[in-house]
């Protein structure tokens, strides 16, 4: 037994469009069946329109991306500078330092202001990491940080 197919869609079984035509032929009032120049310049508008939108998405999105690793290597730069102040178990004079404390391929600078507290026993210790010639702060730490060099046991 041979089983026959369904037409296509829109299709009589000889191939003929509904209304008695064959695909492509002109309507009875001369228009040929499709898009005319018009519909295809809104839609190509409309694409463009969204493909541009998308693009200035992905532009603000790689421009965040870059300012969140500098912040990222600049924390690691905070932290740094802190850990080595706790690890070299030493008094920090009161005053105001900056140093090089660049990471990775990123040029950072570290400012390191230490001041007194209302405990003798302890002293405040800030740092904040910029990059050179900018004014923004990137990262920014403060601990306080005991006397373990006059430590009574």
């Amino acid at each position: 037994m041979k089983h026959r197919m369904a037409p296509p869609a829109g299709r009589t079984p000889g191939g003929l469009a509904p209304d008695g035509r064959t695909p492509g032929a002109p309507a009875p009032d001369g228009r040929t069946p499709g898009f005319t120049m018009i519909e295809v310049l809104v839609a190509l508008a409309i694409i463009a329109v969204a493909l541009a939108a998308s693009l200035r998405a992905v532009g603000a999105l790689a421009a965040s991306e870059s300012e969140l690793h500098q912040r990222l290597l600049a924390g690691w730069s905070a932290d740094n500078t802190l850990a080595q102040l706790y690890l070299a178990h030493t008094w920090p004079e009161i005053g105001t330092q900056t140093f090089d404390c660049s990471q990775g391929n990123l040029p950072l600078t570290c400012t390191q202001r230490v001041s007194s507290t209302p405990n003798p026993v302890f002293r405040r210790v800030e740092v904040s990491v910029t990059t050179p010639g900018s004014n923004g702060t990137l990262a920014q730490l403060v601990t306080v940080v005991p006397n373990e060099t006059n430590r009574a046991l």
